[in-house]
């Protein structure tokens, strides 16, 4: 199966990641299907999407003509079932929790067609842990976008070793098609490249934090003012959402054992008191009160 001939393209989660997922899909001239099992969420995203591109659409980005294109290949439904059931590709954007996650490929194997390519767009989790569910690992992947996906051009695609060529180039055509520069990883390992790399400056961060060194405000300033990032590890934190974190560092836990991999005290804390960032107007920051621009 070539990228010109995948019909429609199914994103099962409706949350930060998935429905900017489908718009990209949708964007890209796929006929789109957005599955979520709360009708809320699907409202919820559907109204982020129209706000998203009303502001592309005045920015000049996106015309009004191709933003009406986009939404009439964009369809939004509560029932898993009809999602897959005559899908070409399906992206698995549901929480970071791997038995989560396994239930939801066990599903797809049973109830989507045999061509059907699964991906999931886990940002830690490696494809033959949810593959093992299916009778098809040749055509599992990892397709990992980063948030937000409409601004961040960023996709690891991420092959196991019963991945086959054909999925992982389909996969790459894909993105590709939905503008998006994807590169490939041939071996797996946990967190891929850009989470690995960001997993230790974070846990770094964090540790400085943790022993008094800097307040995390001052820590963020370093990183912005002394190494030139956009924004600092405990603001990053906040946007991508501290629980996602958390499930991350939850899941490398239990597959390693090791001590260093563990989630921070300050971290589960914060999970606990339901300060999960900029989504729920707390975390490292106040967006409510101190004003932080969101």
């Amino acid at each position: 199966m070539k990228a010109e001939e995948v019909r429609q393209i199914t994103v099962l989660g409706a949350g930060q990641m998935g429905h900017q997922i489908a718009m990209l899909c949708a964007l890209g001239g796929f006929g789109t299907i957005i599955q979520d099992v709360q009708e809320q969420a699907l409202a919820a995203a559907q109204d982020k999407l129209h706000a998203i591109m009303d502001k592309w659409v005045s920015k000049g980005k996106l015309s009004a003509d191709e933003k009406e294109a986009a939404f009439q290949k964009l369809r939004f439904t509560t029932s898993f079932e009809d999602a897959v059931r005559n899908t070409d590709f399906v992206i698995e954007a549901v929480v970071e929790k791997l038995d989560v996650k396994r239930e939801v490929f066990s599903k797809l194997d049973q109830l989507a067609p045999e061509h059907t390519i699964f991906a999931t767009n886990s940002s830690t989790i490696v494809n033959s842990l949810v593959a093992s569910e299916t009778s098809r690992a040749d055509k599992v992947v990892n397709m990992h976008f980063f948030f937000p996906p409409l601004v961040m051009d960023c996709v690891e695609v991420v092959m196991s070793d019963k991945t086959s060529e054909e999925t992982a180039r389909l996969t790459m055509e894909i993105s590709k098609r939905i503008n998006r520069t994807a590169v490939l990883l041939k071996k797996e390992i946990s967190g891929f490249i850009a989470n690995r790399i960001l997993g230790a400056l974070q846990k770094e961060a964090v540790y400085l934090y943790e022993q008094g060194i800097a307040d995390f405000r001052d820590i963020d300033i370093i990183c912005r003012k002394a190494l030139n990032h956009p924004i600092g590890p405990f603001e990053l934190m906040d946007l991508s959402g501290i629980d996602v974190g958390y499930f991350v560092m939850e899941q490398r836990y239990k597959e390693t054992g090791d001590p260093e991999d563990k989630p921070f005290a300050c971290i589960e804390e914060k999970v606990k008191q339901g300060h999960l960032g900029r989504k729920r107007g707390k975390g490292w920051y106040n967006y409510e009160t101190e004003g932080v621009k969101q």
